[in-house]
Parts: C-alpha cells; sequence; structure tokens
C-alpha cells in the first residue's frame, strides 16, 4: 500500500496540519486516503499529535471541502475542513484551509465550527469576494448534506473497514 503526503496550508500558503496516510482508493467522491489507530499528524512545527482511533479522509476532485471520517468511539464522527479544491500530485495532496469547519457528532448534533477564525482571516488574509462566497456556499450546503447525501451516511464506512 502507498503512502501520500497531506498538506493544508494558510492562505498565506503557512503549513497548517499535515501527515503521511494510506492510499485506499478512488471512486466517484474523490480519493480516500487512511490512517490506522496510533498514526500521527503534525500541526506546522507543533510536537506531533498520536490518534488513538483509525480515521479515513476523501478528497473531493473540484470541490471546496476535504472530510475526516473518526472510528469509534470518537465522539466527532465527521469533521470537515472548508478548504480550496485539492490539488494532487506525485504522492501528495496539498490545499488551502479556509477555516470553516462543519462537524458532525456520533449523536447527531452538527454545527459549522470557527465562523470568528473565518471571520478574521478574511481581513488578515486578504480573502477575495469569491473566495469568501464559496466557503460559506460550502458550509452551508455541508450542514445539510453531512445528515442526507452519500458519502456522509454509509460510504465512508468501508473505507474505514480497511484501516481498523
Amino acid at each position: 500500500m502507498r503512502n501520500v503526503r497531506v498538506v493544508y496550508r494558510k492562505y498565506d500558503e503557512k503549513l497548517h496540519w499535515h501527515q503521511w496516510m494510506q492510499y485506499l482508493g478512488e471512486d466517484q467522491y474523490g480519493v480516500w486516503l487512511g490512517a490506522p489507530a496510533n498514526s500521527v499528524s503534525q500541526r506546522g512545527e507543533e510536537p506531533e499529535l498520536h490518534h488513538e482511533q483509525a480515521h479515513v479522509q476523501l478528497f473531493p476532485r473540484d470541490r471546496w471541502f476535504t472530510a475526516i471520517f473518526n472510528d469509534e468511539p470518537r465522539s466527532t464522527e465527521i469533521y470537515i475542513d472548508v478548504t480550496t479544491p485539492v490539488e494532487f500530485s506525485d504522492g501528495q495532496v496539498t490545499m488551502i484551509d479556509l477555516d470553516l469547519d462543519v462537524i458532525r457528532k456520533r449523536d447527531g448534533t452538527v454545527y459549522i465550527d470557527d465562523e470568528d477564525e473565518f471571520t478574521e482571516h478574511q481581513v488578515k488574509y486578504g480573502y477575495p469576494a469569491d473566495v469568501i462566497e464559496q466557503a460559506r456556499t460550502t458550509a452551508d450546503w455541508l450542514v445539510t448534506a453531512v445528515v442526507s447525501e452519500e458519502p456522509f451516511l454509509t460510504v465512508f464506512k468501508t473505507y474505514l473497514d480497511k484501516v481498523r
């Protein structure tokens, strides 16, 4: 199984979250990568973060988000980052994190997180109007999609099975 480097940056190109993940496949929703329990990720140059549970990540083509699907018992089942469309290159996926996150808890609660950061970074980084509009539209759509559409309902479970 081949490894793929995942690199999130902020709008100023500063390194944000990054990690190595296993390539699991591709379907109509995008590229799926997985990380078994006890894998690591890192935010910028901060110390590595160890993940107790397995998780898989979806990198859609030409969409403004990426999605993480966490194994049980983690209380956050789905964590979606609103991002610029993913850039795919040999052995790496890269995108710009646009702050807004859509979260679905295991109890069914869904909410948008980091609205304050999104507002602050619009000024700090000078987000263009079309980026602001696309990020907001994507987040609003995801709030509904995460409880009513695939791959957020059952598709991701097949990929989680591969990394358990």
